[in-house]
């Protein structure tokens, strides 16, 4: 069983809290406040429990960024007392929206968040996953009708192997795992962000990957 705290308690948030903490792991879920978080989360999954996002960056083993990508890194700088020494898995999308509400540009081209947050978390491993896909498709890659891929970018080896474990926990199967290596490949996954808002505004709100096919 592994501490996992997650920042964020939107649907991206909440939807890996219920299938990690039924996984077994200790899941604490953050939000702006404590209070207003388990208000919002009620009935995701038993065992949970809620806190401020300090608190749960604090009290975290393994730390996962579902916080809105255009206001992650300063929120996150924030917190680099304490996220010191942790994996951080960043799995937001920084991007300006358009009228419609769907992703319209980056906000660090020629760059990506992951590694805008790891030039600022220096003491942090941040492992960037789980950001090609709509969020149902993160704890049921089983459901699309063909495999789904995983994308994973990192500097650090061990912190990778650990992500690894938890995709599998989530439901993803090593053959659908791709580690791209370093934290800069993740421009390239956080690129791939553009290609959705034309998908749902053809296909309307249904599950989906960003995937390869081999």
């Amino acid at each position: 069983m592994t501490s996992i705290g997650i920042l964020g308690a939107g649907r991206v948030g909440t939807n890996l809290a219920g299938k990690l903490s039924v996984a077994g792991h200790h899941v604490t879920l953050g939000g702006r406040t404590s209070g207003g978080t388990a208000a919002r989360a009620a009935g995701v999954a038993p065992r949970i429990a809620f806190a401020d996002q300090r608190t749960t960056a604090r009290s975290a083993d393994i730390v996962i960024n579902a916080t809105p990508g255009d206001s992650s890194l300063a929120r996150l700088t924030d917190l680099r007392t304490e996220l010191a020494g942790k994996i951080l898995i960043d799995v937001s999308n920084a991007t300006r929206d358009a009228d419609d509400g769907l992703p319209h540009d980056l906000c660090y081209p020629g760059s990506s968040l992951a590694e805008k947050l790891q030039a600022a978390l220096p003491d942090t491993h941040v492992v960037k996953t789980l950001n090609t896909m709509l969020f149902m498709v993160m704890t049921a890659p089983e459901t699309l009708a063909t495999p789904p891929t995983v994308y994973v970018s990192g500097d650090d080896e061990k912190a990778k192997k650990t992500v690894t474990g938890l995709l599998a926990d989530l439901g993803w199967q090593p053959a659908w795992i791709e580690d791209l290596g370093d934290i800069s490949t993740a421009r390239a996954t956080e690129a791939m962000i553009l290609v959705v808002p034309h998908i749902l505004r053809r296909h309307g709100f249904k599950p989906f990957a960003v995937s390869l096919s081999r």
